[in-house]
Formats: structure tokens, sequence, C-alpha cells
């Protein structure tokens, strides 16, 4: 029988703040139980499986990375939101590396889950939201969060793993990759004939 108390959230919780002590990947359905006080087959009344639980800590994950980009662009436009927009995803990805990776990995997400989950639809629209501000269309609009999701991620994926050994700080070399991104989208080149979405 399950521990009163224990619902679908609380699993999800404690696998998301498992994941950033030690790692998506190294999350197990024995080591969330063991985090909670229960056995391992407490947890499959609320998950069906470590995958439905990755699945989860990813949804739990953009929800949160949502709302800190949408709070910190609100009331922003060109290089003003860029950079909130930017500064925001790279702190969710310092304070919350475990889960920040759910939301970068493949997973097999529940659809019905998904369906209600807001946030990695919210995404999408805050991201497009805030490039429309450097009056882009399609199919440049899919390109240009491409090139933007891109190198956020590959920063601070690189960040993460300690790849930045030059004695140039990190902090610097970012700053200056989101001016060369804002000049980039200022002056975005022409499609090419025949480029379509």
């Amino acid at each position: 029988m399950a521990r009163a108390g224990l619902t679908a959230e609380r699993v999800t919780i404690a696998g998301a703040e498992l994941a950033d002590e030690v790692g998506l990947e190294q999350v197990t359905m024995s080591q969330v139980a063991r985090r909670l006080g229960v056995k391992d087959a407490s947890l499959y009344t609320h998950v069906r499986s470590l995958e439905d639980l990755r699945g989860r800590i990813a949804l739990l994950a953009a929800d949160e990375k949502t709302i800190r980009i949408a709070e910190a662009t609100a009331g922003r436009a060109g290089k003003d939101a860029l950079v909130a927009f930017a500064n925001a995803w790279r702190d969710y990805a310092h304070q919350h590396p475990g889960r920040y990776m759910a939301t970068q990995t493949p997973i097999q997400i529940d659809p019905e889950l998904a369906a209600e989950a807001p946030g990695p639809r919210r995404a999408v629209e805050l991201t497009y939201g805030m490039l429309r501000g450097y009056r882009l269309a399609e199919p440049d609009l899919t390109d240009a969060v491409r090139l933007l999701r891109s190198t956020f991620h590959g920063f601070v994926a690189l960040e993460a793993a300690g790849g930045f050994a030059h004695e140039r700080s990190p902090q610097q070399s970012w700053s200056r990759a989101l001016d060369a991104l804002h000049a980039v989208l200022e002056h975005w080149p022409p499609s090419r004939e025949g480029d379509s979405a």
C-alpha cells in the first residue's frame, strides 16, 4: 500500500531534486523510493516506470523554466528581451542541472500528460513572440529559434562539462555571444530563392 500523502507530484519532485544532485541518468526508482521513505513498489501506484518519471520531470522542468523566462522577459523587447530570455535559460540550467537536462533529452512522455502541461507549448510561444520583435517571419522564425536553442544549450552544456578552460571568463564570452546573436537577428540574411517552411 502506498504511503499516505504520496502522490505523482511528490514522486516527481523527489525525482527532480535527485536529478539535480546526481544527474538525470543516475536517477533510479529505488533512490527515489529511499528519498521518500517508501518501498519501491509504492512508487508504481503513482508513476508507471522510470521513463514515465523522467517524462514527468521534463514537464515539471519545462513549466519552471518557462515561468522564469516569462517573468524575465515581461515588458521587454529587442535586445533587452533576448538578454533576459537567455539569462533566465542559463540561470535555470545552472541551478537545476538534472531538471534542465530532462528538457533537452528525448524522453517518451505520456501524450495525455503532455497535452495538459502548459510549459512546452508556452516555451514555444515565448520564443516566437520574443523573436517577432526582430520582425522575422517563417521560415526565418524557425531557423532563428533553432539558432538560439543551439547556442544557449551548447554554451551551458560545455560550461557544465568544464569545457571553457581559457582564462577569459565564461560570463564575458556569454555576454559577447548575446551581442553577436542580437546583431545576427537584427540583420537576418534574406531567404534563399525557393526556401520555404
